[in-house]
């Protein structure tokens, strides 16, 4: 059984050891990927290699239901109002519609959501060096979702499952994983992530949620080691996603509350997937031993959004 070797303490960043990390990441991301970052690495090629890993033509969903009451990890709910015809408005004659609307805080503890390039300011500036000025009460004016939901993201989708790997059914809020435990979960399940995929890191939050009831997500969960950005740096990765937020809380760098969320949007240029769930798609490749796929993102067309929520789409 693997473990996360003990002592947090070694594993924490002082800020000087981010900033190193940081430059390093900065030198390894192609200058040519901007403005739409890592996705340039999808190509067409990669696509219909991708394609070419569906086996079965089962589908399932990596998204998470989208929660309307408020909860330890959601205290702004999503809004889901019914606007037309409903039990008690209805006039039982002629033709009527049923209507409804939804409300959200896109970039929430609870909701399967999309992190577009233009989502973190670090230093003043939005990822490729950018101004912040960008951002304005209309939207942003660059680097906005609308570049990765012109024409959606389809390409080959990655599951490391490191929950499995240790033997345990979750990781516990707090724990965080490597770039080595990446390294042994590809060994173990005989997949290798590259450039060009999306890699998708089982935590087991949205289990534990499920079995032992959501708790402040925000103040307390597992997540990546900022480590392990270079890793994805190094394979250049266009898509990164877990069933926690990516980023383990508390942070593991000093005075950086996101560093994997500024090393892999800001430095890199990685799109991330938060919240998502993997609880459908585990059982279908622990079956077939097959641990890659196709997958489909599909975010919102929704101009200057920072984000958008998605569900994304395993094809087997």
């Amino acid at each position: 059984m693997h473990r996360t070797p003990e002592g947090a303490g070694a594993a924490r960043l002082g800020r000087a050891a981010f900033d190193d990390l940081y430059r390093r990441v900065v030198a390894a991301a192609p200058a040519v990927a901007r403005p739409r970052g890592a996705l340039e690495t999808i190509t067409p090629a990669r696509v219909l290699a991708a394609a070419r890993e569906v086996r079965t033509g089962r589908h399932v969903s990596l998204a998470a239901p989208v929660t309307t009451g408020a909860r330890p990890d959601n205290p702004e709910p999503a809004r889901h109002p019914m606007t037309g015809a409903v039990a008690g408005r209805l006039e039982g004659r002629g033709l009527e519609f049923a209507r409804d609307r939804i409300e959200m805080n896109v970039h929430g503890d609870a909701d399967s959501h999309l992190d577009a390039l233009c989502h973190v300011v670090y230093e003043g500036t939005l990822y490729g060096g950018v101004p912040a000025t960008t951002l304005t009460d209309e939207g942003a004016e660059a680097l906005s979702v609308g570049l990765a939901a012109e024409t959606g993201i389809v390409g080959r989708g990655v599951l490391l499952d490191i929950p499995g790997l240790r033997g345990v059914p979750w990781l516990e809020p707090g724990e965080h994983v490597t770039a080595q435990e990446l390294l042994a979960a590809e060994e173990a399940q005989g997949v290798r992530f590259g450039e060009g995929d999306l890699l998708f890191v089982r935590l087991g939050h949205r289990r534990r949620r499920r079995e032992l009831g959501p708790w402040d997500a925000a103040a307390d969960r597992a997540g990546l080691h900022p480590g392990v950005v270079e890793l994805l740096a190094e394979r250049r990765v266009a898509v990164l996603g877990s069933d926690s937020n990516n980023d383990c809380a508390p942070s593991l760098v000093d005075g950086v509350a996101f560093p994997v969320h500024v090393l892999a949007i800001h430095a890199l240029g990685v799109h991330l997937l938060d919240y998502l769930q993997f609880e459908d798609l585990l059982p279908l490749c622990a079956g077939t031993g097959h641990w890659s796929f196709l997958c489909v993102v599909a975010p919102l067309r929704l101009a200057g959004g920072t984000g958008s929520p998605v569900s994304p789409v395993a094809v087997l």
